[in-house]
């Protein structure tokens, strides 16, 4: 198998830099794409010509494997122009990271002709599966598929079988998109863009060796050997839940941005205040706001840093900090969800209107904030647990 030339990786600032051109026209395509409840393909074009989403393909095929810290910064940088868009590349680079935990022979299959494949993923194991001679074959539907629209392959849990039909473990499985059927689901109020919808799987057989086992893998086991790149060495629960901020720290920079903009411009109606930036109230808001604003970049940035540095190290950070992971980023997804909504109140009643993009931040940021995986409630009872060393442990997802 030919693969991809390797190239020096861009660094992170060259990367942003690449990203900061393309800004403009992200956000003009903004409300097209949640018209039409798919990322405008001028944009994903734009982000696959700067490299977008290369940050956790392997450097073999042509990608930048890149740390963790980075699909945080890449992801959040896109939100800033526009939030859907950015959920794809979030969910589009974790999934290329998950491909790259495979055997090196199924990752040939997603790569190896087309080093610029596309994955998207469900975990949820809402399929069938029958063991056959080679592997299993496999009915279910999986859904919120973010950017379906745009992947070649997707990486779907699923249980699986021995030869009685018994489920003897979980599992994730590569598919080509080639191969499933779609069904077009997602209508939301917020991330419309983001193509989350059903990837179905009809009898359909995948061989044993694009098939990874979740519990070795939960533990830091994969079945990529020992890959030479580190960020193939970091830990699984903790990438899947952290790379969900990303876009968070995106939408909220660029609501403080836009409220804290038009402060000198905007009256306060029915107050003697010819402009918000002469008021105490605003401007008590505006600071709590880039407060919790900041609060958010600094748990999620200490999460990365954990993450990025155990897999730098060769090593796997234990229950206690993985379960940290969690609580960091249901602690940054609440305080992005509570800034924007001070700032919001700040702004007014525009905030609301069809042209300000104020409410579509506000709209892509609250259903973000409601994944599963990030809930705040959930994760700070996953790390309560954990630092009790209990073991009644809700999921385990840790």
């Amino acid at each position: 198998m030919t693969l991809a030339t390797e190239q020096p990786a861009p660094t992170l600032d060259q990367l942003l830099a690449r990203i900061a051109d393309i800004q403009p026209l992200l956000e003009r395509n903004a409300a097209q794409g949640e018209a039409d409840r798919r990322v405008v393909e001028e944009s994903i074009a734009a982000l696959t010509g700067v490299g977008a989403f290369k940050i956790a393909q392997p450097r073999r095929y042509g990608g930048y494997g890149l740390p963790v810290r980075a699909m945080l910064d890449v992801s959040a940088a896109v939100a800033e122009a526009d939030g859907g868009t950015a959920w794809v590349v979030a969910l589009s680079n974790v999934c290329a990271w998950l491909a790259g935990l495979f055997s090196p022979q199924a990752q040939d299959d997603v790569r190896g002709v087309n080093p610029d494949a596309k994955v998207s993923g469900v975990l949820s194991p809402t399929a069938e599966t029958t063991k056959v001679d080679g592997g299993w074959r496999v009915t279910g539907r999986w859904y919120y598929n973010s950017g379906s629209w745009h992947a070649d392959w997707a990486v779907l849990g699923l249980p699986l079988t021995d030869e009685r039909g018994e489920v003897v473990d979980q599992g994730m499985a590569l598919l080509p998109r080639t191969g499933l059927g779609f069904e077009d689901t997602w209508f939301v109020a917020g991330m419309r863009s983001s193509g989350s919808n059903c990837l179905i799987a009809d009898d359909v057989f995948v061989p044993a060796h694009r098939v990874l086992s979740v519990p070795p893998a939960i533990g830091g086991t994969y079945a990529n050997g020992d890959p030479a790149e580190e960020v193939f060495r970091a830990a699984l629960v903790p990438v899947l839940t952290l790379v969900l901020a990303g876009p968070q720290l995106g939408l909220g920079r660029k609501a403080l941005k836009l409220v804290r903009e038009k402060a000198s411009r905007k009256a306060i109606s029915y107050t003697t205040y010819a402009t918000q930036a002469e008021s105490v109230a605003f401007q008590l808001q505006l600071a709590e706001a880039a407060m919790r604003i900041d609060t958010a970049h600094l748990h999620a940035y200490r999460a990365a840093d954990d993450i990025d540095a155990a897999s730098a190290a060769g090593t796997y950070p234990g229950v206690e900090v993985r379960a940290r992971t969690r609580a960091d980023t249901g602690w940054a997804v609440e305080n992005i969800t509570r800034a924007i909504d001070v700032l919001l109140s700040a702004h007014g009643a525009g905030s609301f209107a069809e042209v300000n993009p104020l409410q579509r931040i506000w709209r892509d940021s609250a259903v973000a904030a409601r994944h599963a995986i990030v809930l705040p409630a959930v994760n700070y009872e996953v790390y309560g647990k954990a630092l009790l060393g209990r073991e009644d442990q809700i999921t385990p997802l840790v």
